[in-house]
């Protein structure tokens, strides 16, 4: 559900009422569930809490689970694995509890997709601020997915119709990103950046890689990364059998990509890659992250602070991303 401040019970109370692909059950709080709800007008919707994964599991197997009493009823399956959000919590401001209760809904999801009562988690947006308050020391959602299911390795990827971004380097600022453009990072990028394709039904990859400094360096005048680290990366995993290619100037390889030329690039930094993906808009916009060992998408927007509540949040990012997740696949390294 994300951050209960934010537009996350908004965006999955809407996001059930018109209809999914797939069974799904919230790791979220009731109490904001109904809350979004109730503001957002939609009386078919009914809140229906589990203790657990494996209670909600025994009760459907058994035919316990409620059905809707109305052919338009709509039933959204909560499980509750944090202390309640206070009813008086406001909504667009960061909180403890709003930081503490996201977290504890991504880790329970977490720990049931590593056991494999679930395929797939597709995650509303939480705070990084509020995170901080809660004590958490993650910067977001792939940082605690990669160290809550020990897959080490893991990278963010960036997609819409028309552009997939992989990046090198995340959540750090923008003077310690040369630093983090060593040999070993580049071809662990250009490894997932394949993966991330072939799990998306590309069996024959085309990966590009985005220089890190102006004109991929010019040959050594404007940065030696380029030329002493990511070439001879390229080299290397290319020799391993990938289809990569580059580095390419960071000002023309996202057009190229998108034009066809290439299936993904590879981009050093957070904003390089970001920048041109959610130019193209939010709204069909897709976080995965890559290496895990389940599927999991996302909303590539925030929490929204500035319209939680108002009922006017479009939760198209949060259908394409669950959409995305049932037709992914876990594929072999």
């Amino acid at each position: 559900m994300g951050d209960a401040a934010g537009i996350g019970p908004e965006l999955v109370v809407k996001l059930f009422a018109n209809g999914l692909p797939a069974p799904a059950v919230v790791y979220g709080d009731t109490g904001s569930l109904v809350r979004a709800a109730g503001f957002l007008a939609l009386s078919q919707v009914h809140i229906r809490e589990f203790a657990s994964m494996n209670n909600y599991l025994q009760e459907s197997l058994t035919g316990h689970v409620a059905t809707p009493a109305t052919s338009d009823a709509v039933v959204i399956p909560v499980i509750n694995c944090a202390p309640p959000i206070p009813a008086s919590l406001p909504l667009g401001q960061v909180s403890k509890e709003a930081g503490q209760g996201a977290y504890a809904y991504l880790c329970q999801a977490i720990d049931d997709a590593m056991a494999g009562q679930i395929v797939a988690i597709v995650t509303a947006p939480l705070h990084k601020v509020s995170l901080k308050m809660a004590g958490v020391d993650h910067p977001g959602h792939t940082e605690i997915l990669a160290q809550r299911s020990g897959a080490g390795q893991v990278g963010m990827m960036l997609l819409n119709d028309e552009l997939r971004v992989l990046l090198v380097t995340i959540h750090i600022p923008l003077s310690a990103v040369p630093q983090q453009v060593t040999y070993e990072n580049e071809c662990t990028a250009i490894r997932l950046a394949h993966q991330a394709c072939r799990q998306l039904g590309i069996e024959h990859p085309r990966v590009a890689v985005a220089g890190l400094n102006p004109h991929a360096g010019e040959e050594g005048r404007f940065g030696l990364e380029d030329v002493n680290i990511i070439a001879p990366a390229i080299e290397y995993m290319r020799e391993q059998g990938v289809n990569v290619s580059g580095p390419y100037p960071g000002d023309t390889i996202f057009m190229r990509a998108r034009k066809g030329e290439f299936d993904i690039v590879v981009a050093q930094y957070h904003d390089q890659g970001l920048i041109p993906v959610k130019y193209l808009g939010v709204d069909n916009g897709i976080n995965v992250t890559v290496g895990l060992p389940f599927i999991r998408t996302s909303v590539d927007h925030g929490t929204a602070f500035d319209i939680a509540g108002q009922g006017v949040a479009d939760e198209s990012s949060l259908r394409v991303a669950f959409e995305l997740a049932m037709k992914m696949r876990v594929v072999p390294e």
